[in-house]
């Protein structure tokens, strides 16, 4: 459900939209965060969202969802995704039911392996990481919560 009502901003005195909310609920299908990337694309089209914004959020969202499936395990059916966003700030959170792990237990892989080669995965985090604002992990034996603030203004 998307809700919009006129209100000002403190700062600047401009008149802003209050944050729309998009929640949806994702059964484990193969390619299924593209359906939570057009209701991302949707929201940030309505509100004027600079396009590399758009983008940017997109490969989170997209990481966010697929780590979800990969990691929580068979027990993860389902991937509930909440997108809060104003014409400023988008909030993103990504939930599974998962059995969950330690986030203090997390290293950062280097990016070329032993072989030298260029590694081929442990770059999710880190992309989000990098294309975020704000990051952070809650989880624990009744799934993971991941939240992310991005600027878009």
């Amino acid at each position: 459900m998307m809700r919009t009502t006129a209100s000002k901003d403190t700062v600047t005195g401009k008149a802003m939209a209050a944050p729309m909310t998009l929640k949806i609920a994702l059964p484990r299908v193969p390619g299924i965060e593209l359906v939570a990337l057009q209701g991302l694309e949707h929201l940030a089209h309505h509100l004027g969202i600079a396009p590399e914004k758009v983008g940017e959020a997109r490969i989170i969202v997209t990481e966010a969802i697929i780590n979800a499936f990969e990691h929580g395990g068979p027990e993860t059916t389902e991937v509930r995704v909440e997108f809060t966003m104003t014409a400023e700030e988008l909030t993103i959170l990504v939930r599974d039911a998962g059995r969950g792990f330690d986030p203090k237990a997390m290293v950062e892989r280097p990016s070329i392996t032993a072989k030298g080669m260029p590694s081929r995965r442990g770059w999710g985090m880190k992309l989000m990481r990098s294309l975020s604002d704000g990051f952070e992990i809650s989880s624990g034996k009744m799934g993971t919560t991941i939240t992310i603030t991005k600027r878009l203004s």
